[in-house]
């Protein structure tokens, strides 16, 4: 079926080791991520409302290293940069542990990708790790959204930490005068007690003598290095949870090109699919691999992750590569056997498969189990 690219070095290496060789920072915490949790599952989350996908995202999270959207299929999606779905969704995947990849398949000349991948309503870059593109309109829009991403990762390099402080001094002297030893009495910074005047001095006449108070409002403002996301102070409290052993992603984007597909009779070439692989190596430190149907990797020095759809598990207890039917609509079903220990797939995505079984979550395990022990007997080790 597949030559696994005449067994490419990455094709029995883990993804520990593979991990250590990753030109792209999010590849790299991919890896690790996918061998502390002993999953190479992606959930196609292709629910059509936002409260189901949050819902969704929380129960199969534990099973997952990457959770497929499309939010523009989403009714009820709250566009809030702060505390919307998009925000939602990124507390829920450090609780996990998994990685949102927004299913966007950018398609269109360079500027207008740019657009559609930082502005609008969804503002996409701001809460999805991973985004792919579709290479009809050939090598700019890579470089396009490439540019987008330099872009806004320069602009959140850093927080802006602002601190106010108000207080009222308060003394024993004004005015200069000194208290009863002759040395002027110590101004300190306090909350006053009472509300402030609402000017910002006031006179007054205590005891015969006269009085200046003033209020002072103090502001700092500091920039502090920001290395990961953080929602912790826009959400509810205790979604802030980060899934242990392994830090928060990097603040760095990742695209997927998509270089293959599982539909029947679709117009990828041969060519096509080589002009992705081009231009993947030519943006080594943005693409992290493709949506593909087997390994690409064929040079030495890639180290590029594949991912792949249409997969699915004949019914329990049926043979482990029994054959799978399609859909009726194009598309066309391989085990993760094949795909993961055949072709050299590095991350199934399955969506219907887990979605309409009578318990998503104990599907998913299903799925992550059997994907990962194509995975072992793939690098020759047992589980």
């Amino acid at each position: 079926m597949c030559a696994a690219r005449d067994r490419h070095p990455t094709f029995k290496a883990s993804f520990a080791e593979r991990a250590n060789n990753a030109s792209h920072p999010l590849a790299n915490y991919l890896l690790r991520l996918m061998e502390l949790k002993k999953s190479n599952l992606c959930l196609s989350a292709d629910v059509t409302n936002a409260r189901e996908l949050l819902a969704l995202a929380d129960r199969i999270g534990p099973s997952i290293v990457i959770l497929k959207t499309h939010y523009d299929l989403v009714a009820g999606w709250d566009y809030n940069p702060q505390n919307g779905t998009g925000a939602r969704l990124g507390a829920i995947a450090r609780k996990h542990g998994f990685l949102i990849f927004e299913d966007r398949k950018f398609g269109d000349i360079g500027s207008t990708v740019q657009l559609q991948y930082t502005a609008g309503n969804a503002r996409i870059i701001d809460w999805a790790h991973i985004v792919n593109v579709n290479m009809i309109p050939g090598k700019a829009a890579v470089t396009a959204l490439q540019q987008a991403a330099a872009r806004w990762r320069s602009r959140v390099n850093y927080e802006v930490r602002t601190s106010v402080s108000v207080g009222t001094p308060v003394s024993d002297s004004f005015d200069g005068e000194d208290d009863e030893q002759g040395t002027p009495a110590p101004t300190s910074l306090s909350a006053p007690k009472e509300p402030p005047p609402s000017s910002s001095a006031r006179t007054d006449y205590n005891n015969g003598r006269k009085g200046s108070i003033v209020s002072i409002t103090t502001l700092t403002q500091s920039f502090e290095p920001v290395d990961s996301p953080r929602f912790s102070n826009t959400i509810a409290e205790g979604d802030e949870l980060v899934y242990a052993g392994i830090e928060e992603p990097p603040w760095e984007r990742g695209l997927l090109i998509l270089a293959q597909m599982s539909s029947e009779g679709n117009l990828m070439t041969n060519e096509y699919t080589q002009a992705c692989v081009e231009a993947a190596r030519e943006h080594k430190d943005f693409v992290m691999g493709f949506i593909s149907q087997e390994t690409l990797n064929t040079d030495p020095a890639d180290t590029f992750i594949s991912m792949t759809p249409g997969c699915q598990l004949p019914p329990e207890g049926d043979e482990e590569d029994g054959d799978v039917a399609g859909d009726g609509l194009g598309q066309q079903y391989n085990t993760p056997a094949k795909l993961v220990g055949l072709c050299g797939s590095d991350i199934i995505i399955v969506g219907r498969g887990i979605l309409k079984a009578a318990s998503p979550p104990q599907e998913a395990e299903r799925y992550r189990r059997r994907a990962w022990k194509a995975y072992l007997n793939r690098i020759e080790q047992h589980a």
